[in-house]
């Protein structure tokens, strides 16, 4: 497989069976992937073998199967965790990354209630204690933050965004204080397609002691990722986003942190011993993992994420940057389309998300989607950064190592007709 940017396509689109069909009587353009990705025939492929071959119970059997089973199992945890820059151990399996990030939240709250014995007390919350997240963050890490200020009486403050939907370092600053105990915030927006200032927000956090979440589903699929070199605490990604199958999240956490971070969800696979009295509960990141386990989709996203290191991340993140570049600029040529989100010039992802002078974002994906282009349409479960943008919704392009110039060129030539045809 070739790792040159300029190649990515010619290589693997072919490797997308979804791709190879037309919509609406169009030959299918998928600029939706900051939604969910398409997958390659080896992850299809990867899941199925699994099914049909080694499906059993992971670490609950003595038999071959099972065996068998449990090795794929973590061998996919193991591939995960090169990919992301961490060890084992720091890598818990959930439902989603939403999941995840309501994990780290859920626990504190159990912390905080006085659970957890001594090594918990130090994620402890007491009234007055501040909660910072930035106001462009999606609902998975917003809402989870707001909950658990309401149950401690720790008080949520927020980064504002300017007119464009950004916030830098300083906007930070300002907001973040000596009481500052958690700042949760996303490596890449995926409204505004904006990267944040990770490394100068950590150093901030740590100069206050506060913990780091970092919601890394716009990255983790997107571009080089060292979690453990770049110091946050926590951090949650999407399967479904990077190649993979839905019903699978990630949970990254510094392997200290994990161990003493109390679980909120208990059961089996994750406890030591048990009575009636009480329980003791494995390290991490089983402590993290109660229940039967989504193996198919854990070895689906081994599969996955070894096709993108193959496909090489520097490529990925350079092919994207050149299409991003492509739609921004003919975007900006189509008379009545507002651009959200870094200007020409400024680093953003592969997304753009705008709004069309005239006709509701719903109406401009519906004309879109007749002619065989899917994107998505709303309030990209970021409703308050809309609101502070003064809309009710917009319409996001996003493209991913699939797509093409070509793409982007259909895409841009429909573009220019959705005022027309709704005679604004």
């Amino acid at each position: 497989m070739a790792t040159s940017a300029t190649s990515v396509l010619a290589d693997l689109r072919a490797d997308f069976p979804l791709l190879d069909q037309s919509v609406n009587g169009h030959p299918l353009v998928y600029l939706d992937s900051a939604a969910t990705a398409q997958r390659p025939r080896v992850v299809l492929d990867a899941e199925r073998a699994y099914l049909e071959q080694r499906n059993a119970a992971v670490h609950r059997g003595a038999h071959t199967l099972a065996a068998e089973a449990t090795e794929e199992f973590e061998g996919a945890r193991e591939a995960v965790s090169r990919f992301v820059g961490a060890r084992p151990d720091e890598i818990a399996w959930q439902a989603n990354a939403t999941d995840a990030l309501n994990t780290v939240a859920l626990a504190i709250g159990v912390a905080s209630r006085g659970l957890g014995g001594e090594a918990a007390k130090r994620f402890a919350l007491q009234p007055g204690d501040e909660l910072v997240v930035t106001e462009a963050e999606h609902h998975a890490n917003l809402i989870p933050w707001q909950q658990l200020a309401a149950q401690t009486g720790a008080v949520l403050r927020w980064i504002p965004v300017d007119d464009d939907g950004l916030w830098t370092i300083e906007d930070a600053r300002a907001v973040i204080t000596e009481k500052t105990r958690v700042i949760a915030f996303a490596h890449v927006s995926n409204v505004t397609g904006m990267v944040a200032p990770l490394a100068e927000l950590v150093e901030l956090a740590a100069s206050v002691g506060a913990l780091t979440v970092l919601d890394a589903c716009q990255s983790a699929p997107h571009r080089p990722l060292e979690l453990g070199a770049l110091g946050v605490d926590f951090a949650a990604f999407s399967a479904h986003k990077m190649l993979g199958p839905t019903g699978l999240g990630v949970l990254y956490g510094r392997r200290e942190l994990l161990n003493a971070l109390p679980p909120a969800r208990t059961g089996g696979s994750m406890i030591t011993t048990v009575t009636m009295e009480g329980a003791e509960f494995l390290p991490a990141p089983q402590r993290f993992e109660a229940g039967t386990q989504p193996v198919s989709q854990a070895i689906a996203l081994g599969a996955a994420v070894g096709y993108l290191t193959d496909a090489g991340t520097q490529a990925i993140l350079e092919h994207e940057h050149a299409l991003a570049a492509r739609l921004y600029d003919g975007l900006a040529d189509i008379p009545g389309i507002r651009l959200i989100g870094p200007g020409a010039g400024r680093e953003r992802a592969g997304l753009v998300a705008f709004d069309v002078a005239g006709v509701h974002a719903h109406d401009a994906g519906q004309f879109l989607d007749a002619r065989g282009i899917a994107v998505r349409v709303g309030h990209h479960c970021a409703q308050p950064l809309h609101r502070r943008l003064g809309l009710t919704a917009s319409v996001r392009a996003s493209v991913y190592l699939y797509n093409s110039a070509e793409d982007v060129d259909t895409f841009l030539e429909a573009a220019t007709g959705i005022r027309p045809y709704f005679g604004v």
